[in-house]
């Protein structure tokens, strides 16, 4: 009995220093919920606008990113125009502004298939009641394919655009957009993966790339993202955050540790730790008081365990030793 009692506090010592290797969300007001896979832009007035699934993509906006956040309704009421089963149940919001335009990216999809697609609508404020849906930006896929078309991400970088995206079913991959990124600048089937677990399920998703310096950051989501209240995960198998990198927007991207991120790499950024559980669907902006930080959704342990209960949660990211770190 001595021996188990050391061992126990040799363990109880541990874990406070375990739990606190990563920073806890800034405090959050307002509605902070109903933020699964959010997309976040600082409009020039000031205003915040929080895109996320659900609701026809529910937006809410606020006067800082801590909020008080409000919601405004759903940006896509009437759903998508696109024929597949899922376009009344809007996934994974991506909003990018592209000259004096707001393009809002979408996933069409049902939960286990392949039979998908990527949609856009546009808008010059963001409102509610301004969204124009333009239907698939002709990113598809059906049963068969190399990839999932869901959970879409535009980037710039040497004056093109392009459309990182893919979830499980091979994993990411990226295609170049036209200059107004309503759609494809070339076949779909033409798209370079740039990142492949290849353990089944292939549990990688949720691309965004982020150019910091000499380098383009990949980041992504890992492991079981959602249902947490219907069955917890083994551990370590939730959701987290991790990063690759590459001198080019296309790849090759690689970890910390120089494994290629086609051979499974990735560096973890964040992960469960205190009463955060399964982070990811992440993103990255430019706070004109915090600088940069990374925002996502949570789980937060003390409240439940069901989507509708995930958090919107926003860490200080810090790049100074070449990656990034919360």
């Amino acid at each position: 009995m001595h021996s188990v009692l050391m061992i126990s506090q040799v363990i109880l010592s541990v874990l406070p220093g375990i739990a606190n290797a990563y920073s806890n969300p800034l405090p959050c007001s307002g509605i902070c919920t109903n933020a699964h896979d959010p997309s976040l832009v600082r409009r020039d007035d000031g205003t915040y606008f929080r895109f996320s699934t659900g609701g026809k993509v529910a937006v809410h906006t606020a006067p800082s990113i801590q909020g008080p956040w409000t919601y405004n309704g759903a940006a896509l009421p009437n759903g998508s125009k696109i024929n597949k089963t899922g376009n009344q149940d809007l996934w994974a919001p991506d909003v990018a502004k592209v000259k004096s335009t707001y393009y809002l990216y979408y996933s069409v999809a049902s939960f286990g298939s392949q039979d998908s697609a990527i949609g856009v609508a546009t808008s010059t404020t963001m409102d509610v009641g301004s969204w124009t849906d333009l239907g698939s930006t002709g990113i598809e896929s059906v049963a068969g394919s190399k990839f999932n078309a869901i959970d879409s991400n535009l980037q710039s970088a040497n004056a093109k655009l392009y459309m990182n995206f893919g979830s499980f079913w091979s994993d990411l991959f990226q295609v170049e957009m036209t200059a107004a990124p309503t759609k494809i600048a070339d076949a779909v089937t033409s798209a370079t993966q740039i990142a492949f677990v290849s353990t089944p399920p292939q549990a990688q998703e949720a691309a965004f790339g982020y150019q910091y310096g000499d380098y383009f950051y990949l980041f992504f989501s890992v492991g079981s993202c959602c249902r947490y209240d219907l069955g917890i995960p083994t551990a370590g198998d939730e959701y987290k955050i991790q990063a690759c990198r590459s001198t080019s927007v296309s790849g090759p991207f690689v970890d910390k540790s120089g494994k290629s991120c086609l051979q499974g790499g990735g560096t973890t950024v964040l992960e469960s730790h205190d009463w955060v559980y399964g982070p990811g669907g992440q993103g990255i902006i430019r706070d004109p008081k915090l600088g940069l930080v990374l925002y996502y959704h949570y789980v937060d342990t003390r409240i439940g365990y069901s989507d509708a209960q995930k958090q919107f949660g926003v860490n200080k990211l810090d790049f100074s030793s070449g990656w990034p770190s919360v």
